[in-house]
Formats: structure tokens, sequence, C-alpha cells
């Protein structure tokens, strides 16, 4: 696994003088390169054969003869050679060299940072003039044919799946994956009850730690620890410890079973993912760092702070170095007081912060507004939806919430689907277990693993930009149908139940992953979804909704046809286009590319199918309204056909 640096690429404007030498070899033009509209992340080159030197040893023949050893010593000098022949073409021709390697029977370079579009273009084509290359070829990653997990859970995941199947708060994770699964790289911490031994969980953990100081609290008999197993955080009207029956007694501490809520989160982050077992997690590569901090009736401040602390590779004092620090961390517990009230919380989170980690909350579950860690600064704060949109009975609320996920919702019968363990005090060992729970607390590792996702695409992205970029790609309540029986959402007593969300309340809107994936290199265009229409008609292209990252703009705009009888397509070079349609019925496809002011394409197409009217005979008392319904002109269907990639 070779890690890249992604740092600015800045290509020597004119080959050296000893390539442009050459003279005849570059008689000819050399025809564009066709690059597909993915992320490259090096060139394969083949090289010319040299005499000195052939290119293909009879490595199979040594092989056949019985020895491999001669085998693998000509390759060996073959590799060698062909690194060294790749140093000297980025030297001579003004590529940038992370590093060299084989790939099959060519050689591998691989860039300083991942290219695409015609920064791709140009770096392809430098390669192919220089005399010593015979062909080059991206090297890019190859999608699977699938992007939708074979998890027999998944299909109780409706959080997880496409918006556009009626499941309005569903965070479109299918298309995210078409654009990655993943990186094994990107640790995320889940501070929380500590996990438990899962068959959907295995090898998918990193060794944590247990930060719950107070024994009496801990459930396991002791304090702090390097066992961040889950002892299950039960509690009884009777019998607890005397510290937790003080607080029963008191109404400070509920009565219930042991919740493996740890286990819960970790399942939604990185559960074992298309392998034909239990559910998806939303990275199929990464692991989990758990770090224990809550025991019964909760989770003591202290530990949670220092646990935050080492979770992101920050010293604690009396705990061992965390070895594998986390870029997300995901703290799914509510305060009790204003981020304003001291500056304790906000200092821990500005330390973790400063050392790379995007620190994810949840918004809280007391129907209010916002209270720590939710509404400190530098954090991403997630409050829950129905899978309607509206924001849940029991999801805070506030201007200070990065954005709305799915949470589950009683009411509707539709909770989350994750991880879990049917033990109601200890843990029924290596169960294969899964549950459904609501809550805020589900809600911001939706949030934190599409973080994790983006930083596969971008290791380079910062906490800020993150959160920047995720609230630039939500799909905004303008564009979410009201549910007219309910109020709009405000901050005052009605939003404490169901509402229809606005941005004061609810943060700008819904948690997109394709969006999300999209700006973490690039534009996300956005298609508006097309009116009602006939054959002959005129139908209007609407990309305004398109977006760029925060730290550019949009510059251009192209529409074009990709399928269907040939038709115009007016102000084809603005968001807002128009087409008029034949007047026979068809099926077209149109494509949008949206360039910003740093030079990076995303796109995205739009399937229309257009169809003639189907006339009818009428009886009864009902026979005018079938004509009427009948004669009516079918709609023109549109369904996205996502396929945005940033080129």
């Amino acid at each position: 696994m070779h890690s890249f640096h992604w740092r600015a690429f800045i290509a020597p404007a004119l080959l050296c003088a000893g390539i442009a030498a050459a003279g005849p070899l570059f008689a000819q033009p050399i025809p564009p390169v066709p690059v597909a509209d993915s992320v490259a992340f090096g060139l394969i080159i083949g090289f010319r054969a040299t005499e000195e030197r052939p290119l293909a040893p009879e490595a199979p023949q040594s092989v056949r003869r019985g020895g491999f050893a001669p085998a693998q010593q000509a390759w060996d000098q073959k590799s060698r050679h062909g690194r060294e022949r790749v140093a000297r073409l980025a030297r001579e021709a003004g590529l940038q060299l992370h590093s060299a390697g084989d790939a099959g029977n060519a050689q591998l370079l691989r860039f300083e940072r991942p290219l695409r579009g015609q920064a791709l273009q140009d770096a392809v084509r430098r390669a192919r003039l220089h005399p010593d290359v015979a062909w080059v070829e991206p090297n890019v990653l190859l999608k699977r044919l699938q992007t939708a997990p074979n998890d027999p859970g998944y299909a109780f995941q409706w959080h997880l799946q496409t918006s556009d199947t009626g499941r309005v708060s569903a965070i479109n994770m299918p298309p995210a994956w078409a654009l990655t699964t993943g990186s094994a790289a990107v640790t995320v911490a889940v501070l929380d009850t500590g996990t438990l031994p899962h068959p959907d969980l295995a090898g998918r953990t990193w060794p944590g730690y247990d930060f719950v100081s107070e024994v009496e609290f801990a459930g396991d008999g002791d304090g702090r620890d390097a066992d961040p197993t889950d002892p299950g955080d039960w509690v009884t009207p009777t019998g607890n410890s005397v510290p937790v029956q003080q607080l029963v007694n008191a109404g400070f501490c509920d009565v219930a079973p042991s919740s493996w809520h740890g286990t819960f989160i970790a399942g939604q982050l990185a559960a074992a993912s298309n392998n034909h077992l239990g559910i998806a997690g939303i990275n199929w590569a990464n692991k989990v760092l758990p770090v224990r901090v809550s025991g019964q009736c909760g989770a003591f401040l202290s530990d949670v702070l220092d646990g935050m602390r080492w979770a992101a590779g920050l010293p604690v004092a009396g705990v061992p170095p965390n070895p594998n620090p986390a870029r997300v961390i995901n703290l799914s517990f509510g305060g009790d007081v204003p981020c304003t009230t001291n500056a304790l919380y906000q200092s821990a989170i500005d330390d973790v912060t400063a050392r790379g980690a995007l620190v994810v909350v949840a918004g809280g579950n007391l129907s209010r507004q916002l209270l720590r860690p939710a509404d400190c600064q530098r954090v991403l704060s997630v409050g829950a939806v129905r899978q309607d949109g509206l924001k849940t009975d029991y999801s805070s609320y506030g201007p200070q919430l990065g954005l709305m996920a799915p949470g589950g919702s009683v009411r509707e019968r539709m909770g989350l689907y994750s991880t879990s363990n049917s033990g109601l005090t200890t843990a029924v060992p290596a169960e294969d277990a899964y549950g459904y729970l609501q809550g805020t607390s589900f809600s911001a590792p939706l949030a934190a693993g599409v973080a994790t996702l983006m930083l596969s695409l971008n290791p380079d992205l910062s906490p800020s930009q993150l959160v920047d970029r995720m609230r630039a790609g939500v799909r905004p309540w303008s564009s979410i149908a009201k549910v007219p029986m309910y109020a709009f959402c405000s901050n005052t007593p009605v939003s404490q139940s169901v509402c229809n969300c606005t941005t004061d309340t609810c943060g700008p809107g819904l948690l997109d992953a394709e969006r999300a994936m999209q700006l973490a290199l690039g534009p996300a265009v956005v298609i508006a979804p097309l009116a009602t229409a006939r054959p002959g008609t005129t139908l209007a292209l609407d990309g305004r909704q398109s977006v760029a990252v925060p730290d550019a703009t949009i510059t251009g705009f192209v529409w074009q046809q990709l399928e269907g009888p040939s038709v115009q397509i007016a102000s084809a070079n603005t968001a807002l286009a128009s087409v008029a349609l034949a007047a026979d019925a068809a099926t077209y496809v149109f494509q949008l590319a949206v360039t910003d002011s740093l030079g990076r394409t995303g796109t995205d197409r739009v399937q229309v199918v257009a169809a003639v009217p189907v006339a009818s005979g009428g009886g009864g008392a009902s026979g005018w309204l079938w004509g009427l319904a009948l004669w009516a002109w079918v709609l023109a269907t549109a369904r996205a056909v996502r396929r945005r990639a940033a080129a």
C-alpha cells in the first residue's frame, strides 16, 4: 500500500530540450488520449524495447525448466531497469513522480497527487511524447459492476439507500459507493460504551482503550485499561453499586437493559460489507477505534475529554500512546449546559481539531435547543429526521446544527438497523444479532461515515473543509416536499414536536453522500426534477442547484444530448437550458458538465421518457373520468441516471 501526498502539482511548461531534439519522432501530431471520467493515481507506461536490456526476459521458460530462482532474478533485474526508466521519464518529461513500480509487464509512475480532466490529459500527452515510450494508460480505480452491497440486512437499511425510492431522507449511498467504498488508511473513533465481538465486525476494529475511570460505574470491575469491550450498561431498580443506586433513587439514572450502543454505531460505520453477511457499513475498508467512555448511567465528562484527546493521537497522562489516531471521531453523547458555559469542552475540541481530526456529534434527543457538545464551535452536529424528511419529535434543534440525517422514528415504525446483541445485562457471546434503534446518536455516525469516505478520496481535507463541503452538498430544504399537516419548525416550543425543517432550526439540509463524494474532489452537479411534459413540447433542463466546493466558484455549464432522436438544446452553455422534444415517442438522455474555478469538472445525466397519449372508450357513470385520464398525456418521467464523476 502506497500513500499519496496531495500537494499542488505545477508541471513545467515545456519538455526539456533533450527530448524536444528528437525531431522526426514528433513529425506526426499526437491524437488526444481517451481518458475516462475518473481519477488517475498514476500512469502505466509501456516502454520501447532496448537492445542492451530486453524488457521481457524469458521468465516463464525458466519456470518451465524447473528453476524459479533464475526467473525471479531476471524479473527483479527487469523491474529495477523499469524503475530507472520511469525516473528518467519523469525528469525529462516534466512529470511529478511520487514513486515507481511495476504494472504487469509494464511500469508504473505514481503521481504526487491524483489527476483528472485536462491535467490528466496533459500528463498522458507528456509521457507519450517521450521517444522511449510506446504507449501510456492512466492508472485508475476499476469500479465494481454493482454499487449496492449484497449483505442481506442491507434491505432493512433504508437510510443508506437512494432518496428516489420514496425514502426522502435516505442518504444516497449507492452512487457514493460508485465513487469510493473507502480506504483502510482512514480510522474512525467511536467514543461510546465500547464494542462487542460480532461476526460483522470481525477484523474491523483496532485495539482501543477503556477510559471509564470510576469503578462503581464501569461495570467491568476496574478502571481504565486497554480493554474497550462493552461489559453491559444495564441498570436495575435495586441492587446496583451504591453510587449508581443513589442516582436511580434520585431519578438521575434510568432503569434500562444494556444498550450495546457502541456496537450499534460501530456497525453503522464499518460493518464488513458486500460479503453476503449481515449489514453494510458505510466504509467498506477502514477500521473503528473503540474508545470506551461510558458505563452505567452515562459518561463522565472527564473521561469523554480524555478519550477524545487519545482518539486523535494526543497525549493523556497514565495512558499509552494511541498507535492508530483517528481522522474522524464520533461522539454520540449529549450535554447538560451550553458550550459557552466555560472553555473546558471547546478547548478539548480545539486541540483535537488542530490535530486534524473531525469531531462529529449527535444533536441531542431533548426536543430543545442544542447543548454541548452540539453547540460548540468546530464540530459537525447532526440532528435527526424521519423517513419523510420531517424533524423527529425527539431531535434537538437550532442554528448551530451542521445538517440533518435519518435517525429513525417509532411513529413511523421505521428505526435504523445495525449490529447489536440480545443480552439484557451481559452480552450473549459472539452473537450474530442485529436490531433497530432511533435517536440522533445514530444520525451522527451516518455523517461520520461519509466523512471517512471523503477522506478516502482526498486525505488532505481538513476538519473545516469536511464540514464545509458536506454542508455545501446537502439537499436543501427548499427541494424537500413539505407535509401540510405539520407546521414549520421554529426556535419555539413548536419545534419540540414533528415539523417541517427550516435552515434556522435544522441547518442547511439533508446529508447527501453522493454530493459529498463529488465535493471531496470537485463540483457537485445537481439536475432538478423535470416537469410534466409531452412529446413535441419544450422541456427545461435545470442545473442551477449545482454547487462548487467552498473554496471555488462555478465557471461553466455544458449541456449535451447523449441518447435519443437528435434535438436542439437552447442555451446549452448555461445552467438553465431548454430542449424541444420530437413529436414522436422517444427516450432521451441529457448530460450536464459543470466546471469550477479550480479547473475541475463534474457530470450528471438525466433520462427522459416521452410517451404518446392513449385513447379509450368509457362506460357507466365514471366513463367520462376514465376518458379524461386515458386521453391525458403520459408525463415525461425522469429518473436520474447517476454517474457523477470528478474529471
